[in-house]
C-alpha cells in the first residue's frame, strides 16, 4: 500500500512538471526568416521552439518532425493544426511534417535540398548570426555553371562564387577553395543554408579574410547493389571515392582554371568539405597532396600521424590542416578509422604541421557547426 502511495504521488509530481514545461512556452512567436513570402507560419520564438500551422481538414494525425524528434500537432474546428517543438539548437535545420503517415514539406517554408530530398528549412536565430548576415557592403557573386564532364559522360553544374571586384580588375587572379557539401545534400547546400557568399563578404569587408573562388559541386555517390543482408567489409568502403576524385581532378579543376582567373597551382588550390564531404576531402588530399596544399574537414574525421606517414607528400605540401566539430559531437564521438580528431591534430602540430581544432559551442552535426568553421577556416586561408 505504501509503495502505491509513493507511486501514485510521483505521477502526480511528474504530471505536474509535465504541464508547468507546457505552460511555460514563452508566446513570442514570430515568422521564420526562410519562409515563403507572405507566409505567417512556420514560426521560432525566443526559446528556439518552432511552431508550425497546416490545413488538412481530411487528415487524422499531423506530426511535426524536425532533429530526429516527431511531435503531435492539434487539430481545430477549421481543420487546421498547429503545434510547436522543444526548443532547438541556434541556426538552420531540416524538417518536415507527417500527414496521415505521408512525409510532406511545410508549404510555409522555402525549400532546401537535404536528405536527399527537397522539403524544409528553419533558422533558429543564433547569438553570433552576425557574421553571416546580409549586410550593407561589397558583395560577390554566386553562379550556377553547367557543364559536361568527360569522366562520366554527363551533364552536371557547379556553383561558384567569385569575391567582390571580381568583374572590375580583369587582370587580379584569385585562389580557389573547392568546398564539398554532406550526405544527401548536393551542389546548392554550402550557398543557400551554408551562406558561404554572405560569411565570404563579411570577412572580406572586415579584412578578415584573403578574397578567393568558391567552387560547389555535387559530390553524390552511390555503390553497387549488394545481396540482401550482406554488409560491405569496412566503411566507408574501398574506393568510395574515386568517382569524385576522378571528376574533380580531371573535369572540375581544369575546367575552372581554364574560364576563371585563378591562380592555377597547388599553393593556392585548398579542399574542404562538411561530414561526408570532409571525409571525400580526406581520401582526395591524402592521395592527391600535389594538388593542394590547404585542407579543411568539417564534422568529417580527421588526419592521423600514420595517414601522414603513407603519404609523406602531404606533410611537406600542405600549409594548413584546419578540423573541426559541433562540441556536442565530441560529447559522443564517432572517431571511425582515424582515431581522435583532436587528439590527430595535436600530434601532427607537434610533428611540425600548421594544424587547427575548432569546436563550435553547443552546436551538433549541423549546419551551425560549419558555418562557423568556414568562418574560422576562411581566415587561414592562403596566407604568405
Amino acid at each position: 500500500m505504501k509503495n502505491l502511495f509513493v507511486l501514485t504521488l510521483l505521477l502526480m509530481i511528474f504530471g505536474s512538471l509535465c504541464r508547468a514545461q507546457h505552460q511555460t512556452v514563452i508566446e513570442d512567436f514570430k515568422p521564420s526568416s526562410v519562409n515563403q513570402p507572405g507566409k505567417e507560419y512556420p514560426q521560432v520564438n525566443s526559446e528556439g521552439r518552432v511552431r508550425v500551422q497546416i490545413s488538412a481538414p481530411e487528415a487524422h494525425k499531423v506530426l511535426l518532425d524536425i532533429s530526429a524528434v516527431k511531435y503531435d500537432l492539434v487539430k481545430d474546428e477549421k481543420g487546421v493544426w498547429t503545434g510547436e517543438s522543444a526548443p532547438q539548437d541556434e541556426g538552420f535545420h531540416y524538417y518536415q511534417l507527417w500527414v496521415d503517415g505521408a512525409a510532406v514539406p511545410d508549404p510555409g517554408s522555402l525549400y532546401f535540398y537535404g536528405a536527399s530530398r527537397w522539403g524544409s528549412g528553419i533558422e533558429i536565430p543564433a547569438k553570433d548570426q552576425d557574421f553571416y548576415a546580409l549586410k550593407n557592403v561589397p558583395h560577390g557573386q554566386v553562379i550556377e555553371l553547367p557543364y559536361f564532364s568527360k569522366t562520366n559522360n554527363s551533364m552536371r553544374r557547379c556553383f561558384i562564387y567569385t569575391p567582390p571586384g571580381y568583374d572590375k580588375d580583369t587582370k587580379k587572379r584569385y585562389p580557389v577553395l573547392y568546398l564539398q557539401h554532406g550526405g544527401g545534400e548536393n551542389e546548392t547546400c554550402w550557398s543557400a543554408q551554408g551562406k558561404a557568399g554572405l560569411i565570404m563578404d563579411n570577412l572580406i569587408a572586415e579584412g578578415k579574410a584573403k578574397p578567393f573562388i568558391i567552387v560547389m559541386d555535387n559530390g553524390t555517390w552511390s555503390m553497387a547493389r549488394r545481396p540482401a543482408g550482406e554488409r560491405p567489409a569496412e566503411w566507408p568502403p574501398k574506393g568510395w571515392a574515386d568517382g569524385f576524385a576522378k571528376t574533380l581532378l580531371e573535369d572540375i579543376i581544369p575546367m575552372i582554371d581554364a574560364n576563371y582567373r585563378t591562380l592555377a597551382d597547388p599553393k593556392n588550390r585548398a579542399m574542404a568539405g562538411l561530414s561526408m564531404g570532409g571525409m571525400q576531402t580526406r581520401a582526395i588530399t591524402l592521395a592527391h597532396p600535389e594538388v593542394f596544399s590547404h585542407v579543411g574537414m568539417f564534422s568529417g574525421g580527421s588526419i592521423s600521424p600514420e595517414d601522414v606517414e603513407k603519404a609523406p607528400d602531404f606533410k611537406k605540401n600542405v600549409k594548413l590542416l584546419f578540423i573541426s566539430y559541433g562540441s556536442r559531437e565530441l560529447e559522443n564521438p564517432r572517431r571511425g578509422n582515424s582515431g581522435d580528431p583532436k587528439e590527430n591534430t595535436a600530434k601532427l602540430k607537434e610533428a611540425g604541421m600548421n594544424t587547427h581544432f575548432y569546436v563550435s559551442p553547443q552546436t551538433a552535426h549541423e549546419w551551425q557547426s560549419w558555418r562557423r568553421s568556414l568562418c574560422q577556416f576562411a581566415p587561414l586561408l592562403f596566407k604568405k
